[in-house]
Order: C-alpha cells, then sequence, then structure tokens
C-alpha cells in the first residue's frame, strides 16, 4: 500500500503521540486506524508516534514527575494502538530488528500482573520481543518455555513473600535441566530485592518498570547486541 500524500504522515504520528500523551485509548484506535487507512508505515507509527512518547512518560515517572497510575495508563493507550497495528506488520511481512528475545511471567502462587504488563509494553517500545506467559506459572512450565522459545531474557515476577521462593525454584530448575547459562535472569516485584535476587543466582533485579529496562539494556549492551 502506498501512502496517501494528501494525509501528512506527521500528522498521523502527532495523532499518535498526542493520544499516548492524554492517556486516550479511542484517540489511539482512531489514529492507529488513519495508518492502516492511509498506507503509514506501521512500525514508523510505532517507534516514531508511541514507543517515542511512552519513553518520554517512562522518564517522567523514572523522575517522580508523574505517578504509576499515569504510567499505566499511558502503557494501556500504547497496547490499543499496537494491537491494531501489529497485525498489519505481520500482514506487510515487514522484519524488524529485535534487541533481543524477552520471556516474562508471574511465578507461581502469585496472580498479579499489572507490573508486569508495564514491563511488557516498556520492553516491546524499546525494541525488544516480549513473550508473556501469564501469572502463576510453576517452575517447569517456565522450563517448557525457555525450551520452546530460546529467550535472551527471563524476567520473574512474584510481588507477595509467599511466592519469592518460587522465583529460587525456577533458577534452580534451569540448572538441573542444563538451561541455567543460556538465559539472563531477572527478577522484580514488591516482594523482592537485590540482596534476594544475589542469593538466588539471578543476573539482575528490577525495582520497578523503569528500571527493568534499564537492567536489560545494560545486560543487552554487556552481550554485546545493543552495539
Amino acid at each position: 500500500m502506498i501512502h496517501d500524500s494528501r494525509i501528512p504522515m506527521e500528522d498521523v504520528i502527532s495523532e499518535l503521540r498526542q493520544a499516548v500523551k492524554d492517556y486516550d485509548p479511542e484517540a489511539a484506535e482512531l489514529a492507529a486506524k488513519k495508518v492502516i487507512e492511509h498506507g503509514i508505515d506501521p512500525v514508523m507509527a510505532i517507534t516514531k508516534g508511541l514507543t517515542e512518547e511512552l519513553r518520554e512518560i517512562g522518564d517522567k515517572f523514572g523522575t517522580g514527575e508523574i505517578w504509576f497510575i499515569d504510567l499505566m495508563a499511558a502503557a494501556n493507550t500504547v497496547q490499543v494502538a499496537v494491537s491494531i497495528l501489529e497485525p498489519e506488520i505481520k500482514r506487510r511481512n515487514i522484519q524488524t530488528v529485535s534487541m533481543g528475545r524477552f520471556l516474562i511471567g508471574t511465578v507461581e502462587g502469585d496472580i498479579h500482573d499489572i507490573g508486569k504488563n508495564i514491563v511488557t509494553l516498556l520492553l516491546k517500545a524499546n525494541g525488544y520481543e516480549v513473550i508473556d506467559i501469564g501469572v502463576d506459572i510453576p517452575a517447569e512450565v517456565f522450563i517448557e518455555n525457555v525450551r520452546k522459545f530460546k529467550p535472551d531474557f527471563l524476567g520473574l515476577s512474584s510481588l507477595l513473600t509467599s511466592s519469592m521462593p518460587q522465583q529460587k525454584k525456577v533458577i534452580q530448575a534451569l540448572k538441573e535441566h542444563g538451561l541455567r547459562d543460556t538465559v539472563k535472569i531477572i527478577i522484580g516485584g514488591a516482594a523482592v530485592n537485590e540482596k534476594w535476587a544475589s542469593e538466588i543466582g539471578a543476573d539482575g533485579f528490577a525495582e520497578d518498570a523503569i528500571d527493568a529496562i534499564n537492567v536489560t539494556k545494560a545486560l543487552t549492551l554487556k552481550e554485546g547486541k545493543g552495539d
């Protein structure tokens, strides 16, 4: 499909950015549909319209200028637009460059997912391929998915003190199945801290969603993938 020059691409990109800034999913949906209707590159729309604005909002959250609920609202707005644009990318068979593959889930005994969902969206916004396997995930299911998807990173979320031992169980299971050295493990959630991460042998600890991105990027650069 050829871009309709009567509709300035910059205007549609601006509409996407404004929708994210206003936390307006309906406006994001309309703008995303315009991207498809007028033949605008959906990858450019995501990177220039959605992810750049989400990064700016993420930076504001990181400096305390906005609340977590604002970050969540912005991320949900982005997700609405992305859900419309991703099928168009697949339809066009557009190849995108990935910073790495990230498998993420909340460990067994914990059904919290808001923080995990924000991390997922921010990872996507920063160029990572993300496979979210959900909540209350047993160690054996993490093992199955590590084998299946061969991720570069594994994110283990735990908001409950009672579910913290499951993070350790997953890492131990990876060792037992000879998979530990194939993946970098980042743990996060309200229940955990850096001391716990070191104790169970994780590669990194993320205090919040923004920290999760920074830790992942640091590990990516360490592996030489972000050069």
